[in-house]
């Protein structure tokens, strides 16, 4: 069946936002007298929300998170980034003009990711391209996070189309195994944020620019 809808990862995948969270880290960091992580360390953290890219920073940096301070210190992180979520954010080189190609295909496009669907509106919106996509949808969304297939399902669902004909465009092993669990194709991006290369889970193609995705799809359209 051809492929109708993609369905993509937010972070790391269509926007470099390490650069924002990394900030957002280290604002929470500094409140712990703690060292800076690297613009490095964060690339490798981010994936698994808020909460983890905290407690992942602590350890990196001294003694671990304190968990009964940890919903402190993600109220402080949120709202940091949420007041700061795209200074330095900007999409991936090369995925406007694929997008493009794509609307013009006439194929949906949805996000499906580990963001808070709040602040992956928000973080839309301010790069001006939330009008692109038919469904966002974040762990809160309906309350389960990827790998769990269930988010990816809801997003190709308030896409208007059915999860066989769809796929996911991804940049973590957390995307792939999604895709995985819900039975597509999955194409990993090797620019985005993970401390394997993404080779290490399988996914069904790799790409290292947008300009070699439409290429790629092609094979499901």
């Amino acid at each position: 069946m051809p492929v109708e809808a993609l369905v993509f990862d937010l972070d790391g995948t269509l926007v470099d936002t390490a650069p924002d969270l990394l900030a957002a880290t280290n604002h929470v960091l500094a409140t712990l007298q703690r060292r800076p992580i690297t613009l490095e360390e964060v690339r490798a953290f981010v994936g698994h929300g808020s909460r983890a890219l905290i407690t992942r920073g602590c350890e990196a940096t001294g003694d671990p998170v304190d968990p009964q301070a940890l919903d402190r210190l993600q109220a402080q992180f949120l709202t940091y980034y949420g007041a700061n979520i795209a200074v330095h954010s900007r999409p991936f080189p090369g995925l406007s003009s694929f997008l493009d190609r794509c609307k013009a295909h006439g194929l949906a496009l949805a996000v499906c990711t580990n963001k808070p669907e709040k602040l992956s509106l928000a973080l839309l919106d301010a790069l001006g391209m939330r009008g692109l996509f038919r469904a966002v949808v974040g762990p809160d969304t309906i309350g389960v996070a990827k790998p769990d297939p269930r988010p990816y399902e809801e997003a190709v669902r308030r896409s208007g189309h059915e999860v066989p004909r769809s796929l996911m465009v991804g940049d973590s092993e957390t995307d792939i195994r999604t895709a995985q669990n819900a039975g597509v194709p999955v194409i990993a991006v090797s620019f985005g944020y993970t401390p394997q290369h993404v080779s290490a889970f399988h996914p069904t193609h790799i790409i290292n620019h947008y300009d070699e995705a439409w290429d790629v799809l092609q094979r499901y359209i």
